[in-house]
């Protein structure tokens, strides 16, 4: 793999950063773009003089809804974003159920974490620790008041402090190359669209299950009135699902080899390449937190594991894997 260095990573990685900021609400104004038309097509048309229907789009009123909207679209994702973006390490430690570690609590951990910040010249973070045997670490933060290494206490009580020296040292790269900056981007925005979709989805479920179609005396128009919100749910999940499809591609875009980039960093700041390559194996036979069984938090980790929660998000997200293959990082390891 070329070396790339911490300076030329940082640049990308901010690049890249903009970058999303900017794709991302593209994607979201076409979907909700691509939802009016097919909503004006699938409701509007006429019938000829033969009783024949026919379909067509009114472009005056798409382009006027679309003009209608844009405001409150514009308005709610950036609310969302922001509070998810300034607060997101309260999120994930929330989610996690994470405590902050002290010097006093656990001086091993406390002067590894010490020890490697001061041989890369960066500020020290906070450092957390999650109460669970299954072995996993994570970096989270946007900047320096809020960075935070993270470690389950399995990965602490089963690593030896070389194999968590290459682990703390992997975790302090995602930060100094910005890549959790870069991920909390994209978590959000990602985020956004498998809400959108898995709530069309319910109210599209709910809706059929308990007669969404007719109301109590069961007229034609009810029926029909039914009838277009179905219409009109099933095409926000198509439209949610195609968003969803291509902010995943974008997001796998620039996440697998931020991966390799923070082993063969790790590697360098630890020294021994050969630990970490012993604490990925040792990882990736237990991976995971026991609480935890959401994809967007589990694609910090070090090692992702493998979500039992079963669901179209899911799917789709495992089709577009953010992690490497740990035999492939550790065969790159072992080569250095």
């Amino acid at each position: 793999m070329k070396y790339v260095g911490i300076h030329t990573q940082q640049v990308r990685n901010n690049f890249y950063s903009i970058l999303l900021l900017i794709l991302f609400p593209i994607i979201m104004l076409a979907v909700v773009w691509m939802f009016l038309t097919l909503v004006n097509y699938s409701l509007g048309g006429y019938y000829d003089d033969y009783g024949n229907q026919h379909y067509t789009v009114d472009w005056d009123v798409v382009v006027q809804e679309f003009l209608q909207s844009l405001p409150w679209v514009v308005g709610i994702v950036a609310v969302w974003f922001t509070i998810s973006y300034f607060y997101n390490t309260s999120m994930i430690r929330l989610s996690t159920g994470a405590k902050p570690l002290t010097r006093k609590e656990n001086m091993r951990v406390y002067n590894i974490v010490e020890n490697l910040t001061m041989a890369c010249g960066m500020p020290m973070p906070q450092i957390n620790v999650i109460n669970d045997p299954q072995l996993n670490a994570f970096a989270s933060g946007i900047d320096e008041k809020s960075y935070t290494v993270t470690l389950t206490k399995g990965i602490i009580d089963l690593l030896d402090d070389e194999e968590l020296k290459g682990v703390v040292g992997h975790e302090l790269t995602h930060i100094r190359n910005h890549d959790t900056r870069l991920l909390v981007i994209s978590i959000i925005f990602v985020g956004i669209m498998s809400t959108i979709m898995t709530l069309a989805t319910r109210i599209m479920v709910n809706l059929v299950r308990f007669g969404g179609t007719t109301t109590r005396r069961g007229s034609r128009d009810s029926k029909g009135g039914g009838a277009a919100i179905i219409i009109v749910i099933f095409i926000a999940i198509i439209c949610a699902a195609i968003g969803y499809f291509f902010t995943l591609i974008t997001r796998f875009a620039i996440s697998r080899k931020r991966e390799f980039m923070a082993d063969a960093g790790g590697a360098e700041l630890c020294g021994n390449p050969l630990a970490l390559a012993s604490a990925l194996r040792k990882i990736s036979g237990n991976p995971g937190l026991g609480r935890v069984n959401r994809d967007d938090i589990a694609q910090l980790f070090i090692i992702k594991p493998k979500l039992a929660a079963q669901g179209f998000s899911n799917f789709l997200s495992g089709l577009f894997n953010t992690h490497p293959k740990t035999e492939e990082r550790i065969r790159i390891l072992e080569q250095f």
